[in-house]
């Protein structure tokens, strides 16, 4: 997952306001947080000196529109379908110890990762030990993806 800074260095840093942020900084912020889209910022998407930082920019975030009600991401263009995230989750291990927990295909509509045609695909995020009331910052998932397929924001 990038960082602020990361962003920031991509972004024309000019604190031109037109995006409707008083600084680039906040901004990157904002994208960081997807409350904001890389074509948000009017110089990065017209200005050809800015055409390079723009593409950068576009791969490093996805688009608001792919985040979860939990704030999971999968990267369908990184992931590798090799399945780490599936045996990794506790929930899937909670919810399916005989399919997913043991590595097999998961056998429960329970499972929150699936590898569906060799990509990872999540399912039931409400069931994410990242979600409701009792919510605790898991980070199986993300640990075991070898190519960091899967972020939250």
């Amino acid at each position: 997952m990038a960082s602020v800074m990361e962003i920031y260095q991509f972004l024309p840093k000019t604190n031109c306001k037109e995006c409707g942020k008083a600084t680039c900084m906040a901004f990157a912020v904002d994208l960081l947080g997807r409350k904001a889209k890389v074509d948000d910022c009017p110089p990065l998407v017209n200005e050809a000196k800015y055409k390079a930082n723009y593409e950068k920019l576009s791969e490093m975030i996805t688009p608001v529109g792919d985040v979860t009600e939990t704030g999971l991401i999968v990267h369908e263009n990184k992931c590798i379908g090799c399945g780490n995230c599936v045996v990794a989750c506790p929930v899937n291990v909670a919810n399916d110890p005989f399919g997913a927990g043991s590595g097999k295909a998961p056998t429960s509509d329970k499972v929150i990762f699936m590898v569906e045609n060799g990509i990872v695909k999540a399912r039931n995020v409400q069931e994410c030990r990242r979600f409701g009331e009792n919510k605790i910052l898991c980070v199986a998932c993300i640990d075991t993806c070898p190519t960091k397929a899967i972020e939250f924001v």
